[in-house]
């Protein structure tokens, strides 16, 4: 997973690029490069860090040229180090390439081309496309056919931007996201709109399998096999723009605060398309629903309600798992499926599975313009704005939305919640944040923390360990209140921490009689509940609320629990080690 950019036009590219890597270094930042074009000569600057590090240490910006490329790496091929990271030089030094995705044959391209006398300096897959390149530009002299040819060679899901000696930018798409921009200052290429917002809200969306050359002449699109393809300009929604952090410290807790709104904005102008789902999944034989990571966690939710309040059996399925059972599908089954970017690896192959065995393709998502819009029968757009924070924070709530909005049209209007008092209610929760950030502090030193929850708590205390493993590296278990004895209960010592997940619902009692079972066991408990206990040893209220609409209240503290346990532990919360925002490589 990383970030591409590439400029052509009439000012210094090497600002343009810098600022563009920073506003989409939540896409990867292990490392960062930029390469410029000026006077016949590539040059190259890169090193290991985040973007104003290395931009510190080795002045990217300062690369003279008005053409150029970058990139921010998360490494996948070859450890994180200078000469891992992108931009990658052809062994001519006569191109350079910046690449996203995963080149599955690079092993055998690479002994082909060093049996031809082209070196590679890196470990990555990357640098195959920069020296293929060079091969079939040295035969052709042609950038449009070298690229062809290039294309037609590599195997696995990518893209890419090139700069060639000459100045000419060229790109191609496969599988992974790629956008042109074009703006009065110049061409714009990008694996994300963020890149190049700032200087235009015009762009262009390649489709799969295509290339687009970019020099003096101007634009031009083509297929992979070398057609003309045309494309209109698209205007960027002016909500992508708004990606500063303003009077929050970081995009993380900016995001967490921006609930109340944002679930009130889920699926807004989408009511046609939100009529449309619902009556595809009534007039389904077999539903499933899938995603990954916080996706699927909500995927369980739509399962508790479709099942509880409708008594409509869903299959909740992780992504990467699908592929091992290819048969699930057929041309009478739908597949539901949950992404904020529409663009993870692990969920676009789900859903090719799907489609290929004749399955209709519905998807919530966050990207309108994504791979998985594109691929879906129908799409609603979760309308919540760019999400910075690596950890997913609106972006599941506003999921939640959406899920509550489409179950309860299909369960005949039985699930009994209001948004708008829902929103006012996570207000409430938010207004206590400097209480939660006090209880933070008592898990500084903690070593193992446990999540129980019941009925539909039980996925939010899936996602709770998953917020509280991203943003403070502390290792974090959801576990089913009822399966305490069946194992977990032999983990509960005096150096356990066990928030428990407990509103006054029907899971109340059977959840405080495992609260107190833990407690016997030395634990320490944190309480998540509208009613006040002593069983715990520190108690986070939430406002009362109908049972259905609990899992909206109760993330809400445990986003701030992470977040503030975070700081505790010296970790930046927007950017967590070892993780992307959006994972587009299996």
């Amino acid at each position: 997973m990383c970030s591409i950019i590439g400029y052509r036009g009439d000012v210094s590219a090497s600002k343009i690029l810098v600022s563009g890597l920073r506003r989409m270094e939540y896409r990867g930042y292990d490392s960062v490069g930029v390469a410029t074009f000026s006077d016949s000569q590539i040059r190259v600057k890169k090193g290991v860090g985040r973007v104003d590090q290395v931009n510190n240490r080795s002045n990217l910006q300062t690369l003279p040229g008005n053409i150029g490329i970058g990139h921010t790496r998360w490494a996948t091929h070859g450890r994180v180090n200078e000469t891992n990271a992108h931009p990658h030089m052809s062994s001519s030094g006569e191109i350079a390439i910046v690449h996203n995705g995963i080149i599955d044959n690079y092993k055998e391209l690479k002994e082909i081309l060093q049996g031809r006398k082209y070196f590679f300096k890196s470990e990555t897959d990357s640098e195959i496309i920069a020296n293929l390149l060079q091969y079939h530009y040295d035969i052709t002299k042609d950038i449009k056919r070298s690229m062809i040819k290039t294309v037609r060679e590599l195997k696995g899901d990518y893209s890419f931007v090139a700069i060639f000696a000459d100045g000419t930018l060229a790109a191609a798409r496969f599988h992974e996201p790629l956008i042109i921009g074009v703006g009065k200052k110049g061409f714009f290429i990008s694996s994300d709109v963020l890149g190049f917002i700032e200087h235009t809200d015009e762009a262009i969306y390649p489709d799969n399998g295509e290339v687009v050359i970019i020099n003096f002449g101007g634009i031009e699109l083509f297929d992979f096999a070398g057609n003309p393809v045309m494309h209109h300009l698209t205007k960027i929604s002016k909500e992508f723009a708004d990606v500063y952090k303003g009077e929050y410290a970081h995009f993380t807790l900016k995001e967490i605060f921006e609930q109340p709104n944002s679930i009130l904005r889920a699926g807004d102008n989408s009511r046609t398309e939100i009529e449309a789902f619902v009556s595809a999944i009534r007039d389904s034989r077999q539903i499933y629903i899938t995603g990954s990571g916080t996706s699927y966690n909500a995927a369980l939710v739509a399962k508790h309600l479709f099942l509880k309040y409708g008594k409509k059996k869903i299959d909740a399925i992780i992504s990467s798992e699908v592929r091992f059972y290819p048969d699930y599908f057929d041309n009478q089954s739908t597949l539901i499926a949950l992404s904020q970017s529409g663009e993870s690896a692990d969920v676009m192959e789900a859903v090719k599975i799907a489609k290929d065995s004749g399955a209709q393709i519905l998807s919530i998502i966050n990207t309108m313009t994504s791979s998985l819009a594109q691929i879906s029968s129908i799409s609603v757009g979760l309308n919540c704005g760019p999400e910075i924070g690596v950890a997913a924070t609106k972006s599941f709530t506003s999921q939640l939305s959406i899920i509550y909005k489409i179950a309860d049209m299909v369960c005949d209007k039985s699930i009994e919640f209001d948004l708008k008092k829902i929103s006012t209610a996570m207000s409430k929760v938010l207004e206590s944040s400097s209480r939660i950030q006090k209880t933070a502090r008592v898990l500084k030193h903690a070593s193992d923390i446990y999540i129980i929850g019941r009925g539909i708590h039980y996925p939010i205390a899936l996602e709770a360990a998953l917020k509280l493993k991203e943003l403070t590296y502390i290792h974090a278990e959801g576990l089913p209140g009822g399966e305490l004895k069946h194992g977990p209960l032999a983990l509960m010592d005096s150096n356990s921490f066990v928030i428990v997940i407990n509103p006054n619902d029907s899971t109340f009692n059977d959840t405080l009689t495992s609260a107190r079972e833990i407690k016997a066991r030395g634990a320490k408990i944190i309480g998540i509940s509208d009613i006040e206990s002593d069983v715990y040893d520190h108690w986070i209220e939430i406002p009362s609320i109908n049972e259905s609409a609990y899992p909206f209240l109760e993330i809400v503290p445990i986003q701030l629990l992470a977040y503030y346990a975070a700081l505790e532990n010296e970790t930046d919360p927007d950017y967590p080690r070892n993780l992307a925002k959006s994972v587009t490589v299996k």
